[in-house]
């Protein structure tokens, strides 16, 4: 985009909240900037979640989470977000959630990354107050947690990656923290 301000031209161009900052790689666990695509909040209006479920079923193929958990399915993913609160990403929402929900565009609000590889449960155990155990949080299983200083989403994708969402203006300490732990931890290891 340009404009023009006091005779000048101006360039504007839209960066990630990770630019110049991933990938990383240290000692097996990578960390890499994940595009979500649209990320819509979801907060359904007072007697209205199972409403708000019923709909999601219809317009994204998949049902509203229990809490601790997301759902998944062609593209469409739903993280249970917080109390009463859900996290559409993917698509753009349906029109029709609207009379169910307050719909708020989150889109540009997150940084997201990908943390994956072997070590990637040690590093961030490191960093959260959750049992990150496979037995206690599975493929799926999601959390809202500090990481470190810092609030955060953190949803596990699989047993060695692990999505982690933080405000925005966030993810230059995000990196930092992790690439300290990253480091740490393939140290320790002798890698």
């Amino acid at each position: 985009m340009t404009r023009t301000e006091g005779g000048c031209v101006i360039e504007l161009r839209a960066k990630s909240p990770c630019d110049g900052l991933l990938p990383l790689s240290i000692g097996g666990v990578t960390l890499s900037e994940a595009a979500p695509g649209a990320m819509t909040c979801l907060m359904p209006y007072k007697g209205q979640a199972a409403a708000l479920s019923g709909a999601l079923e219809v317009a994204c193929g998949i049902a509203a989470p229990a809490p601790g958990h997301s759902t998944v399915s062609d593209g469409v993913r739903i993280l249970w977000f917080g109390r009463e609160t859900l996290l559409l990403i993917g698509p753009e929402p349906a029109p029709e959630l609207a009379q169910h929900a307050a719909v708020v565009d989150h889109s540009d609000a997150w940084a997201v990354v990908r943390l994956e590889g072997p070590g990637a449960v040690d590093v961030l155990a490191r960093l959260v107050p959750v049992d990150l155990r496979e037995s206690a949080f599975a493929p799926g299983a999601t959390a809202r947690s500090e990481l470190r200083h810092m609030q955060a989403a953190i949803t596990r994708l699989s047993a060695d990656a692990f999505e982690i969402m933080v405000f925005r203006g966030m993810a230059r300490t995000l990196v930092h923290d992790l690439r300290d732990v990253m480091e740490s931890v393939a140290a320790r290891a002798g890698r």
